[in-house]
């Protein structure tokens, strides 16, 4: 059996999820099994998101300026992605700068009201990414092929949806207790 080229990306979010990930223990390795890690967080200091992905989880909202690159290169090189988590479907968390009027407001709040010494707002990008006036959702960016809510999804889920997915089925997420957001 070819293996998939697999991939995990880690956005604007606390990688939660990422953990829940890495929960799947030993299941890891029959996923290892079906599965080349092409590009993680977790499995190695690959800097570039690879061409021909099979099949990619994103965490997290997009938020800033180099997640927004990263979210269109993902979606352009993968055939399948995966919404993975909370703040990849609704910007959750992240997302509640979004009532603060722009990421003006939160830059001065944070970088000039609250700070004791040299108050500046970073403006070298290598410092601070550009942030984006709102946290979006993956799907509000880019298309989007499923959802894997949870505020992180459990192990279990993502393992049933990576098996289904695995055997080129349709994941289900009809089960209450996945359908319930953080």
């Amino acid at each position: 059996m070819d293996k998939i080229r697999f991939a995990t990306v880690w956005l604007t979010g606390c990688s939660g999820c990422h953990m829940s990930f890495l929960d799947l223990d030993e299941w890891l390795f029959e996923l290892a099994k079906a599965a080349e890690i092409v590009y993680s967080p977790i499995s190695s200091d690959i800097k570039e998101y690879p061409a021909g992905v099979d099949l990619v989880l994103v965490e997290g909202g997009v938020g800033n300026q180099d997640n927004l690159n990263l979210i269109k290169k993902v979606r352009q090189n993968s055939k399948v992605l995966v919404s993975f988590g909370d703040c990849a479907i609704s910007a959750n968390v992240p997302g509640m700068r979004n009532m603060l009027g722009g990421c003006k407001s939160v830059l001065e709040r944070s970088y000039l009201e609250l700070t004791d010494n040299n108050a500046q707002i970073p403006s070298q990008s290598d410092i601070l990414p550009v942030l984006l006036d709102q946290v979006l959702p993956i799907h509000q960016v880019v298309e989007v092929d499923f959802f894997l809510p949870g505020c992180p999804p459990s192990s279990e889920h993502i393992k049933n949806t990576l098996m289904a997915l695995l055997e080129g089925k349709t994941p289900s997420i009809v089960d209450p207790e996945i359908l319930r957001f953080g």
